[in-house]
């Protein structure tokens, strides 16, 4: 069974940054994406953003791109939410997912809001002025 386990979040202020890590174990997919949901208090779950695992390439939502970039430590079986330049929009619970369904999965969410293999449990990020 796949386990997520999410760390790094915690309170930063606009302007700063934050690194959040995924740890995965019980992985016996092949090939996966796995990535970053997150959501607001009063809103819907977005995609922030993935990888993946066939060759490495990424995707981060238009709302981040710039500000966010996503990793993998291979050795640690990790993937990594780099965070920077926070805003208070960014303030949210966020949560580690991995997929076989691949990156359509974070692009299209939510109008195709299915194919979530394992979930994390979430980690909060608050982000003030």
């Amino acid at each position: 069974q796949v386990q997520l386990v999410e760390s790094g979040g915690g309170l930063a202020q606009v302007g700063g940054s934050l690194r959040l890590s995924c740890a995965a174990s019980g992985v016996t997919f092949t090939y996966y994406t796995i990535g970053w949901f997150r959501q607001a208090p009063g809103k819907e779950r977005e995609g922030v953003g993935c990888l993946s695992s066939h060759d490495n390439s990424t995707y981060v939502a238009n709302s981040v791109k710039g500000r966010f970039t996503v990793s993998r430590d291979n050795a640690e079986n990790t993937v990594i939410l780099q965070m920077n330049n926070l805003q208070s929009e960014d303030t949210a619970e966020y949560y580690c997912a991995i997929s076989r369904r691949g990156m359509k999965l974070w692009i299209l969410w939510p109008v195709e809001a299915y194919g979530v293999d394992s979930w994390g449990k979430g980690i909060l990020v608050t982000v003030s002025s």
